[in-house]
């Protein structure tokens, strides 16, 4: 279990594991394991109690993500919840170092490697907009417009999915929004193009496609630039994580009028692939803005779509 606490400016307490244990000197979010016959919530209760010194209500509590993860021979579960309130104030009792930070700011590679999907999940916004795919060059300065105005309004992670359009023109594109991105604190990613996004650097990530993952072997791109990719079921949400991809779209969920007869996921079984993947996933395919609830309630990081985010 992981305790996620956010203060009112929005920064969230890391500890620092103490010297003589595992993985010692790298940052956590507090928490710990389940003793025998305790429930989830009680565990996490119990452990923020010792650790810090607070007490939380279980029921103020929101899921944030589930990442199983493999440390040698030795499996866990890590279940983070996000809590605004609790009541006391934290305080190191078990000797660890403890430090409030604003999630953007940490250095992802100080972070024990089973806490990082975790990080991203508090980076990565609810939605995820993809850019029409049938988009002609000589419209692609009305998508200036749109995607500007779309990162002034408040969307946070936008794909550039233009194959209508030669590399050399979404990446000057990219270039036109890099400034408004930056400003706003978003990400604009580039599908299937690192070398795009290796060049323009700062707020400019890049979406994998599946056929791209699969041939990886290590991260594309800096941890300070996002890295997407698109899966489809679980060996390749496994690869995503082997090769540290920040997140993954799992698609299709549900039917789409752009791919007739392909078959659907569906709700449980997306939950079941989202919660066997150490990394955020977005449900694509079928889905719409009005389904966060849902898909939030089947494991999802949040939604992505194209049509209906536009």
């Amino acid at each position: 279990m992981a305790g996620v606490l956010r203060d009112t400016q929005g920064r969230v307490l890391l500890a620092q594991r103490p010297e003589g244990k595992h993985l010692a000197g790298f940052w956590e979010f507090p928490g710990g394991k389940l003793e025998p016959g305790e429930s989830p919530q009680h565990a996490l209760v119990r452990e923020l109690h010792e650790e810090l010194g607070i007490r939380i209500d279980p029921a103020d509590g929101t899921a944030l993500i589930r990442v199983p993860w493999r440390y040698g021979d030795r499996d866990l579960l890590l279940d983070a919840w996000e809590f605004t309130r609790w009541q006391g104030t934290p305080v190191s009792l078990e000797g660890q170092a403890i430090q409030w930070e604003w999630p953007s700011r940490v250095d992802i590679a100080t972070l024990a490697p089973a806490d990082r999907p975790i990080l991203q999940a508090l980076r990565l916004p609810a939605m995820y907009a993809i850019t029409p795919a049938d988009v002609l060059p000589e419209y692609i300065d009305e998508w200036f417009v749109r995607v500007k105005a779309a990162v002034e309004n408040g969307a946070r992670l936008i794909q550039l999915r233009l194959p209508a359009c030669s590399a050399m023109q979404v990446r000057a594109l990219a270039a036109r929004l890099q400034p408004h991105v930056v400003e706003h604190g978003a990400c604009l990613l580039l599908n299937g193009d690192i070398d795009g996004a290796l060049d323009l650097g700062s707020g400019i990530g890049v979406h994998l496609t599946s056929a791209q993952l699969m041939e990886l072997d290590a991260r594309p791109l800096p941890w300070g630039q996002v890295v997407g990719t698109s899966c489809h079921n679980a060996s390749q949400l496994s690869h995503a994580v082997s090769i540290g991809a920040d997140f993954a779209t799992l698609s299709p969920v549900e039917a789409t009028a752009s791919h007739p007869g392909a078959p659907a996921l569906g709700w449980p079984q997306f939950q079941q692939l989202a919660d066997s993947a150490a990394l955020p996933v977005y449900a694509l395919g079928g889905v719409t803005p009005a389904m966060l609830g849902k898909a939030r309630e089947n494991s999802a990081q949040g939604v992505a779509g194209i049509r209906a985010f536009w």
